[in-house]
This record gives structure tokens, sequence and C-alpha cells, in this order.
């Protein structure tokens, strides 16, 4: 199982969209500036996820949301609601 995700970082008021196969690890790893692009905008908060069966449906899935390139677009379709991030258990 695989996810596409969408973080929140409300310090930077900026969105970072990525895949991977363990959620709990990424965010963490996100989170203890593991990641060079998102390091300086922690906290991260998730705030919108989607299963796939493959690594490859995940990163086409990734490549269409980034390809919108308007943040409010992307909150109105998806839904997404930065004041309610989603718990995952870390």
């Amino acid at each position: 199982m695989f996810f596409l995700y969408i973080l929140w970082s409300e310090s930077a008021g900026r969105f970072y969209i990525g895949n991977t196969k363990n959620m709990p690890a990424r965010l963490a790893h996100h989170n203890a500036g593991g990641t060079p692009s998102t390091k300086s905008f922690r906290p991260w908060k998730l705030v919108y996820i989607e299963t796939f069966g493959t690594l490859h449906e995940a990163r086409k899935r990734e490549k269409q949301i980034k390809s919108w390139k308007n943040p409010s677009y992307m909150v109105r379709v998806l839904g997404i609601d930065t004041k309610k991030p989603i718990d995952i258990i870390l």
C-alpha cells in the first residue's frame, strides 16, 4: 500500500505534496528536519491522504495534483481543511 499525502505548514502558509509507503515514518521524518526542502517550515501537519495499490499510481496522482499549481484550487477540489489535520499514530 502506498500513500499520496499533502502536508501543511502553518508557520510558512504552504503545502508539501509527496508519496510514501510508510506515512507515520514519513511525517516524523519531515518534522525531524530530515527533508531539506521542508526543514525550514516545521512543524508539518497531515491534511490530506489517498491510498494506492502501487507506487506508480501514487506518483501519477502526485504529479496530477502538482500540475494544478494553484493551492486554492487544490484546497477546493480536494476539500482540504488546514485547521483540521489528520491524526496518525507515530
